[in-house]
């Protein structure tokens, strides 16, 4: 196995330990390889819960631009309710592991398909 596959790994036990959801692994793998060399960078392949400024880019970015998701409160909502179920003590809540519940949330799967 490679490192992206462990890295893989780890996300989806996080999501069965951590967020208590069953994975769906294909998904979780492009969703994964979406988030590109980022997820090799410690401080990128993290989303801060609490930094109001990261979390727009989250939005802007990713459901805005990669989801093709309306600007609205939604987004942010949303948002709030992953990071909730992730755990808001969790230290490093994963990138890939954020961005795939928020695919789910808005069963946006076919942008990955």
């Amino acid at each position: 196995m490679g490192k992206r596959d462990d890295l893989i790994a780890k996300y989806a036990d996080d999501l069965k330990s951590k967020c208590g959801m069953t994975p769906d692994m294909d998904l979780l793998t492009k969703v994964t390889i979406g988030c590109g060399p980022s997820i090799y960078n410690a401080d990128a392949s993290t989303v801060a819960g609490s930094d109001k400024s990261e979390l727009e880019t989250v939005k802007d970015n990713f459901l805005v631009k990669k989801l093709g998701l309306a600007d609205g409160p939604a987004l942010m909502e949303a948002i709030d309710s992953v990071i909730e179920t992730y755990g808001r003590s969790e230290r490093s809540k994963y990138r890939a592991v954020v961005y795939y519940m928020l695919v789910k949330h808005f069963g946006k799967e076919s942008v990955f398909a």
